[in-house]
């Protein structure tokens, strides 16, 4: 069994040169979107650029973040990996929800997988707050394909720190 990629020069030769900047987050045209206190938090974003999201909305309580689904972000069966649609679902989340002046950071999310999707697709997570109850929140996630259709549901909840945000 292959041991798990341990460097950043492993984690490079893993998923080769089509790889967004691993050393830092989303940065550039993919967060052109973004508000500036949503780039400040993007920008050290190490996880959302490795899987390649980009910020297509970012407004207060809603944000729509995109990915194209490379052959690295399959599992063993060829369809994208569960958990990256989860990641892409939550990054929309953290980005809607952090509209504010202070840190805001999930206490649970769920999500209800639909259906499958494959390398060269184009997935979408748009996110909308349902409502804001003190430091809580609760926000739905709808992430689709290039057609429209649902490829799954996400439920975060989410709670307000006392921490400021990160500044640019």
């Amino acid at each position: 069994m292959a041991e798990a990629a341990t460097t950043r020069a492993d984690v490079e030769r893993a998923v080769g040169d089509a790889s967004p900047a691993l050393a830092s987050g989303i940065s550039g045209d993919a967060v052109a979107a973004a508000r500036p206190h949503t780039r400040a938090m993007l920008q050290r974003d190490a996880a959302s650029a490795l899987l390649g999201m980009r910020v297509e909305r970012d407004d207060d309580g809603v944000a729509v973040t995109s990915m194209v689904v490379r052959p690295e972000l399959t599992n063993g069966f060829a369809i994208t990996h569960g958990g990256l649609v989860f990641a892409l679902a939550d990054t929309a989340f953290a980005i809607a929800c952090n509209d504010g002046e202070a840190m805001t950071v999930a206490q649970g999310a769920d999500v209800t997988f639909l259906k499958s999707t494959h390398p060269g697709q184009t997935l979408t997570a748009t996110a909308v707050r349902r409502t804001q109850r003190g430091r809580s929140g609760l926000y739905d996630v709808q992430v689709t394909d290039e057609t429209g259709d649902v490829v799954a549901e996400f439920r975060g909840r989410s709670f307000t720190t006392a921490r400021p945000l990160p500044t640019p």
